[in-house]
């Protein structure tokens, strides 16, 4: 027995008579007995607190009368007490009751015997009595439409009751043989004739064979309440339809041949010859009860049992509730069997019902899961609504973030067991269920087993079908709490600003608000946990897939993983996912050097080249271009061409391109310059025509000094970048030649004109941070020279410039007249070449521009007929123009006050300068002269205690005391020392006669060949 379906309880005992036929009528039993008498019997009127034998209400119409919902007088159920005798009708038949059923939805009692009668109930008062039916042997009622079916002999008869006391009879036909069992099956009768079924049409008789009977029993038609039949053939019951077509659910097998069968869902109950059997009518059918009672004549159906008659004796079988069937089913671990049991408790305890299906589905799962079912497992886990926290726990090896998210409580309102013990099947259900210590495994390694098939790949496998299910509902919550947060903060920046900063910090914290975090952690932990399986099982493409979709996935946990794991194109898609563009780029850039080398292409599971550097860059070129141009800066040199197409494609300024080139890689900014303006001249700024230039004369200036500091130099051989210099010269007509201030500079700093490189930077191009950046260059570089000058000396040039303007722009002039005539013959030659006479007048201008034109522009013996050639005349406008640049000065003194001679500086300045202006200057200054003089005075006292130190134990060491006693040995003669005179080796206890150790060194003296010394 898997589990008590039915309690049995003997309701009578020691009836007179042999029961014939019974039949359960409200909370009495009618009893046909072999005398011809009909007993009632019922509960003891004295012990009920109310009278059985009260007359019901009236009966309903026939009309509204369904055997699914019966009238009022029907609805008393038997109960579970000692029955006795209301009533005794004796010769209430003449012959012996062959069968007896009540129409409770009529009021009327069908009695077969010699013929049929119908009687009123509960007065048992004659209704009708067929007298064609004397002979019959077998009856059927059709309660919906009030046909009464009989047969008697080989013939068919049908009567129709017309709702008063009369019956109208219908139709007859004729059959092949005598009918053993018949019902009603839709408009049709289904007929067991000896050896076969036939389906009857009740309309025209029409016979249609079904398949044969049994050998060993006879013929058994039993309806089902769905409409359909059952057909015992044998101890197998067959399905089959209303027009006797088989039914797909298959068969069911009782242990032997039954007599009769009743139907009670969800269960069958089959009178056998030595007990009652009970089976359940869901396939596979499985045997649920066997209850053993001895001569069984007769079973009947009752709204909430089933009657059992012996020969004198009954007995009734009440159905257990389905609460402790569901309980006795999930301890036995018949889940199925539950499950089933659930779907049959009442609408009203609709929230019960989904609580024990919720428990029970999860025990099926784990002990499906322990016997390597994982994923029916995973469909039990998924049916129980259960979170997928709880799943996970299953898999140890998985990691989950850190969240405060727990299963909720009515979802897991019956499970209060730990999850060792959730996994064993004898384990309880539910809050009503009887709970039992959990069993211990006393075997630590069966539970190491049980520990690594959880991480099998079948476990991991069913997991993933799992998490792939939930995934998209808890994706679209997480979405929508996320796009509900984003009308929320839209609708907040719309409000007024008192109410804004209100909802703003209410918003911080999202336990406070009606949107909280849930669907988004939950979304985390599903896409985190799905992430490990895919990689676990080696689906590295489908996590790739996973990442490159919207996902949740938690980034340190997964970043770990990929990283252990080498999975560095899911690792790319997961930091592109997460808007983490330049530790994507960084690990892309590392695994393209990588993938250079030898020893790491055996490592990678594939090439890793620049080009997917580029093919990422291409859509942050519109976000972010500064991301862009720092890591194609890394891919330029090995693919200079795609590079420079990918700034021209990406739509990113020129002129920001232009200085980040300039930055980062200047070999290549005369490349991308080329480039734009082979694109579109027009397109190309003045100012980066005149980058181009400017690069080209710094390369052309270079390889000039180079070749003429080893007197290799050439007029007549043209570098491409001498020819491109000369040809953008001719051909570009947007730069401009003032652009050119900055490489005459430059080429003034490289001869180490410092103070007209300043005056340069200062006058002419009036950038203080390009001066200031100059003098932080030749201080770094003399600064490193010991045998340099105070390096800070330039600053204090550069504080001159500022403060003497007038006197610097006049020296300016005459230096740069000196220079240029001492050098004019150099430069003259270099714009006298062949190359730039063929060229004709305007070429001779563009070059005299590039090479010397600077010099001539502050010549005072410059021709330009704008300037005049009176010296005075020149000196009092400047005078007038030109002021002292305190404010740079200042500025100078604040930033660079460690490299400047503080004394100087303030020989320097004016007498009207504000000793206030002077305090970001002097107060570090001074610190650190202060802090200088203590460091100074305590490596002095430091130095002296040393000293003192040193002297001590010098002294120490000069207090050696040897002890010469009878028994010290002489090292060198091995005699005793005795009172002779003894020298000792400074480490103390050598001891040797001094006459030895004099002879020992004249020894050492003439064997070197050298005269001895006197001491």
């Amino acid at each position: 027995m898997v589990h008590s379906a039915y309690d049995s309880f003997q309701l009578l005992a020691d009836c007179p008579a042999r029961i014939e036929a019974v039949e359960p009528y409200a909370s009495t039993i009618l009893l046909g007995c072999s005398d011809g008498s009909l007993r009632i019997y019922g509960p003891d009127p004295s012990s009920s607190s109310s009278s059985s034998s009260s007359p019901p209400p009236p009966p309903a119409p026939p009309a509204a009368a369904d055997r699914s919902s019966p009238p009022t007088g029907a609805r008393g159920e038997l109960r579970k007490e000692p029955y006795v005798l209301l009533r005794n009708a004796a010769g209430f038949t003449r012959r012996p009751f062959l069968s007896m059923e009540a129409l409770a939805a009529r009021e009327l009692l069908l009695t077969l015997s010699e013929s049929i009668a119908f009687h009123r109930l509960p007065n048992l008062e004659t209704v009708a009595v067929l007298t064609k039916a004397r002979g019959a042997n077998v009856c059927s009622w059709d309660e919906r439409r009030g046909f009464l079916c009989f047969a008697r002999q080989k013939r068919v008869c049908i009567f129709r009751h017309d709702g008063g006391r009369g019956f109208v009879e219908v139709k007859e036909f004729g059959v092949p043989d005598t009918v053993k069992s018949m019902s009603w099956c839709g408009e049709n009768i289904c007929l067991g004739i000896r050896r076969e079924y036939m389906i009857m049409n009740a309309t025209n008789g029409a016979l249609s064979e079904v398949f044969p009977c049994g050998r060993l029993a006879p013929p058994l038609v039993v309806p089902l309440p769905s409409g359909e039949l059952m057909l015992g053939k044998d101890n197998i019951g067959v399905f089959v339809d209303q027009t006797g077509k088989l039914l797909p659910e298959g068969r069911i097998c009782w242990s032997e041949a039954p007599q009769e069968v009743v139907i009670q869902k969800p269960y069958a109950i089959g009178l056998l010859p030595r007990y009652v059997e009970i089976r359940s009518l869901r396939v596979p059918f499985p045997l649920i009860q066997t209850v053993v009672l001895r001569n069984v004549r007769h079973l009947a159906q009752s709204n909430g049992a089933i009657v059992v008659a012996q020969d004198n004796s009954v007995y009734g079988f009440f159905p257990v509730p389905i609460g402790a069937q569901i309980v006795q089913l999930t301890a036995s671990g018949n889940f199925e069997e539950a499950l089933a049991l659930c779907k049959m408790l009442p609408p009203e305890d609709s929230n019960l019902r989904a609580a024990k299906e919720g428990s029970i589905h999860i025990r099926y799962a784990h002990y499906l899961f322990e016997n390597g079912s994982y994923e029916e497992a995973m469909d039990h886990f998924l049916a129980s609504q259960v979170d997928i926290t709880y799943v996970l726990s299953l898999y140890p090896s998985i990691i989950l973030p850190k969240t405060a998210l727990v299963p909720e409580p009515e979802k897991l309102v019956d499970i209060s067991w730990d999850t060792s013990y959730l996994s064993r099947g004898s384990s309880g259900v539910s809050d009503d269920m009887e709970s039992s210590p959990p069993p211990h495994s006393p075997d630590f390694d069966e539970h190491s087993a049980l520990e690594s098939k959880k991480m099998s790949h079948n476990t991991l496998m069913a997991l993933i079908k799992f998490l792939q299910k939930k995934r998209r509902s808890i994706i679209e919550k997480a979405t929508t709490e996320g796009t509900e947060e984003v009308v929320l903060d839209a609708v907040g920046d719309s409000i007024p600003s008192y109410d804004i900063n209100r909802f703003k910090r209410t918003n911080k914290g999202r336990a406070t608000i009606a949107i909280s975090s849930v669907a988004r952690d939950m979304a985390t932990i599903l896409d985190t946990a799905l992430l490990q399986a895919l990689l676990l099982t080696g689906q590295s493409s489908a996590a790739v897939e996973l990442l490159k979709g919207l996902n949740y996935c938690d980034m340190k946990i997964c970043e770990e993983i990929l990283q252990n794991s080498s999975h560095y194109t899911a690792l790319l898609e997961l930091y592109k996912s997460n808007s983490m563009h330049r530790e994507a780029l960084k690990l892309l850039h590392h695994l393209v050097e990588e993938s250079k080398s030898n020893e790491s292409k055996a490592v990678l599971s594939q090439t890793f080249k620049p080009e997917m550097i580029i093919e990422y860059l291409k859509p942050l070129c519109g976000t972010d271009p500064m991301l862009v141009l720092e890591f194609a800066m890394l891919v330029l040199e090995s693919c200079p061409t795609q590079t420079i197409e990918l700034f021209l494609c990406g739509n990113i300024p020129a002129d920001l391109v232009n200085s980040y080139l300039k930055q980062h890689a200047p070999n290549m900014q005369a490349t991308y310059l080329e480039l734009m303006l082979a694109m579109n001249e027009n397109g190309i700024s003045g100012n980066l025509q005149n980058e181009m230039v400017q690069i080209y004369l710094g390369e052309v200036l270079e390889w000039y000094g180079d070749l003429s500091a080893q007197q290799k130099w050439d007029e007549k051989v043209y570098t491409p970048t001498r020819k491109k210099l000369l040809s953008a010269l001719e051909s570009i007509s947007g730069y401009s030649p003032e652009a050119l201030l900055k490489p005459r500079a430059i080429l003034l700093g490289k001869m180490n004109q410092h103070e007209l490189a300043l005056s340069l930077y200062v006058h002419k191009l009036h950038v203080a941070d390009l001066a200031l950046s100059y003098c932080d260059r030749v201080y770094e570089s003399m600064v490193h020279q010991p045998s340099a000058k105070s390096p800070g000396n330039i600053y204090l040039t550069l504080l001159q410039i500022y403060l003497n303007p007038q006197r610097t722009t006049r020296n300016f002039e005459k230096r740069i007249n000196n220079l240029v005539s001492s050098q004019g013959t150099s430069v003259l030659k270099l714009s006298s070449t062949p190359y730039v006479r063929s060229r004709g007048g305007r070429s001779s201008k563009k070059i005299a521009a590039i090479e010397g034109a600077e010099d001539m522009r502050v010549s005072p013996s410059n021709t330009d007929s704008g300037r005049s050639d009176d010296g005075d005349a020149d000196e009092s406008s400047e005078e007038g123009a030109s002021t002292i640049m305190l404010d740079e000065v200042l500025d100078l003194l604040s930033q660079r006050w460690d490299r400047i001679n503080g004394a100087q500086a303030l020989r320097l300045l004016p007498r009207e300068t504000k000793l206030q202006n002077l305090l970001p200057f002097l107060g570090p200054l001074v610190r650190k002269s202060s802090e200088a003089y203590r460091n100074y005075s305590v490596i002095k006292s430091l130095r002296q205690s040393e000293n003192l130190q040193v002297k001590d134990e010098l002294y120490t060491q000069r207090k050696a005391v040897v002890k010469i006693t009878g028994e010290s040995m002489c090292s060198l003669c091995n005699k005793k020392i005795g009172t002779s005179v003894f020298a000792v080796y400074p480490n103390g206890k050598t001891l040797v006669h001094f006459v030895c150790f004099r002879d020992s060194q004249n020894m050492k003296a003439v064997a070197k060949g050298s005269p001895l010394w006197k001491r």
